[in-house]
């Protein structure tokens, strides 16, 4: 269910007549890709790998990393849900299918009312050309990896 939790999303970009102004960069990240991207045995506890890249994802917002969203495959681990989690808007697939963590990620990104503040992390080259269709950036899960470590994050 791709829609779920859109009405989220102007808050996840700072958007709305009654808000702030916008940031100035909102980060997506597809995080089983990010996960993926490092063979460190992250398949053997799926649930504890998602918890963790989630503390490092809101140690980068909460040091101005600005505003960041993640997006994961399947369904949520015990525990975990759509939603706010220390500053970082966590969404779930909710679904086997395929590609439907892309889906999500494109459709989120479709949402902003300017798509090119928007920074995507994958390596995924498919979902990469989508959301560059819509006029976001990407940056790979490695670069990215190697930021949050050079961040302390």
């Amino acid at each position: 269910m791709i829609a779920a939790g859109m009405a989220a999303l102007p808050a996840l970009a700072g958007e709305g007549a009654d808000s702030a102004p916008a940031p100035t960069r909102v980060l997506v990240v597809d995080g089983m890709n990010v996960i993926g991207s490092r063979p460190d045995g992250w398949w053997r506890d799926r649930a504890a790998a998602v918890v963790r890249l989630l503390g490092r994802l809101q140690l980068f917002a909460a040091s101005g990393g600005g505003t960041v969203a993640a997006v994961f495959d399947g369904f949520p681990p015990p525990g975990l849900s759509d939603g706010d989690h220390g500053g970082v808007a966590v969404f779930f697939a909710h679904s086997d299918e395929p590609d439907a963590a892309d889906d999500r990620i494109v459709a989120l990104v479709g949402e902003l009312a300017d798509p090119a503040r928007a920074e995507v992390v994958t390596s995924d080259r498919a979902l990469a050309e989508r959301v560059r269709a819509l006029g976001a950036a990407v940056l790979s899960s490695g670069r990215f990896l190697a930021r949050l470590d050079a961040d302390g994050s």
